[in-house]
């Protein structure tokens, strides 16, 4: 793979080369990217759906919102520093083709930023909840009239490749989505490959899939002209990763470790002392003692160690990166930033505790039990009431909850297929209150 390929500003649609050297620089191409996908109705539904906590109304946890633009700051760091470094390897992009370290630094800013934006509610239970519901529950009498593929789409519903098809679907007078750089969709792409065959090997980028039959020659065409490499045999579709989507995945992997772990300071399930204790261990290279002694709160306190944290973790994300470049363009680097880290120990620790005591907690675990119910109900409800209308056999009440559907969603003259991915996308869009209301008005709860 080459930088000048990977860097490409094209988007869906175009009939000409877009070239860096003509971009305008006061709202560069890659930039714009960022400003259409916040403010996209589906990054603003992130404010409602909770990253740790489900449900929870606490106003010390992230959101999945908050935590986007967590991610996406640490992302535009990362982007920047691992640029430069770039360009001073590789100076033909900017004496050539016009390249700036900034560039990088927008892009897995803008990936960064998006990168949650396909999750359903109620957090991780939620894709679990939906890949239930068509394994076990009512959504087992669709198999048969299935392809492999696509049953395995809706059994392991991943909102990795919900995000890409939010993003980068083409709908009636719409096309190409929020039609975004390619660099941008391909440095999202942290799975680039189809749902079968199911983690073939130990490699990251085949631990989950990135999108979904109903959008594999899109991005097959989008992979194509960023020179991605080809990893599938046979009629399996895999390619290998874009080389900023590491730098993506270190972003989100830096927040997810200290920031889940200060959300469980401050819920009162991690004890102060113990947290800070291990923040430490993590920081102490360049802590300051004297400055860190003299701050009289846990607030001030716990947020200097965040700071520091995330900064050490940034610079060392970039050093294992730099270090492993040629491996990545390669298509040879198999793991994630964070697990060749100089600090694996000190972050497994962090991650072991939060697990233990926030994941796992009581809250968490009740109401993700609750998640479940509510998402097998709505599914059950659109599913009867979409096939029903599909084979002119629907009821009153069918066509009642039709009614209710947005109406890209109550289309029922596509495949089976296409109508139960749609009716997944749709309660994968909703927020946990949105979702919530909705339960409550088909069980006659609240009207």
């Amino acid at each position: 793979m080459n930088w000048e390929q990977l860097l490409s500003l094209k988007r869906d649609g175009d009939t000409h080369k877009r070239l860096r050297k003509e971009q305008d620089e006061t709202r560069l191409g890659f930039e714009v990217d960022y400003d259409r996908i916040i403010f996209s109705s589906a990054f603003r539904s992130l404010q409602d759906k909770t990253q740790v906590i489900p449900l929870s109304k606490t106003d010390f946890v992230h959101t999945r919102l908050t935590h986007s633009l967590e991610v996406s700051v640490v992302g535009r760091s990362l982007g920047r520093i691992a640029g430069k470094r770039i360009l001073e390897k590789h100076p033909y992009l900017k004496e050539m083709h016009g390249y700036q370290f900034n560039d990088f630094g927008a892009i897995v800013a803008a990936a960064a930023l998006a990168h949650d934006i396909g999750n359903p509610p109620f957090g991780h239970s939620g894709e679990k909840a939906i890949g239930e519901y068509f394994k076990n529950g009512s959504g087992q009498q669709f198999r048969s009239n299935l392809t492999e593929k696509e049953y395995q789409d809706l059994v392991d519903f991943e909102g990795n490749a919900n995000g890409y098809k939010l993003m980068a679907e083409s709908r009636e007078g719409v096309s190409g989505g929020l039609r975004l750089s390619y660099a941008t969709l391909g440095a999202f792409m942290k799975y680039p490959k189809e749902s079968l065959p199911k983690k073939p090997t130990n490699h990251i980028a085949d631990k989950k899939f990135g999108f979904f039959q109903s959008d594999k020659s899109s991005f097959q065409s989008i992979a194509k002209d960023l020179g991605l490499l080809q990893r599938g045999s046979g009629e399996a579709v895999s390619y290998c990763r874009h080389p900023l989507t590491y730098l993506v995945e270190a972003a989100d992997d830096i927040c997810y470790t200290i920031i889940d772990f200060e959300d469980g300071i401050n819920l009162g399930l991690i004890s102060e002392d113990f947290a800070l204790e291990y923040l430490i261990k993590l920081v102490k290279d360049t802590i300051n003692t004297k400055k860190y002694n003299a701050l009289a709160y846990k607030e001030d306190r716990l947020s200097y160690l965040r700071a520091l944290a995330i900064n050490t973790l940034i610079n060392d994300a970039v050093r294992v990166f730099m270090e492993n470049e040629d491996k990545i363009l390669n298509g040879m680097f198999s793991v994630s930033l964070l697990d060749k880290s100089m600090y694996t120990a000190q972050i497994d620790d962090i991650i072991a505790l939060s697990v233990e005591k926030v994941y796992q907690s009581q809250e968490v675990i009740e109401k993700e039990i609750a998640g479940y119910k509510i998402i097998s109900d709505i599914l059950d409800v659109y599913t009867d009431a979409l096939v029903r209308e599909k084979n002119s056999d629907a009821s009153n009440y069918n066509k009642l909850m039709l009614r209710t559907l947005p109406e890209f969603y109550r289309r029922t003259n596509v495949s089976l297929y296409q109508i139960l991915l749609n009716t997944c996308c749709y309660v994968a869009s909703l927020s946990d209150g949105a979702a919530i209301l909705l339960h409550k008005k088909i069980k006659g709860i609240e009207i």
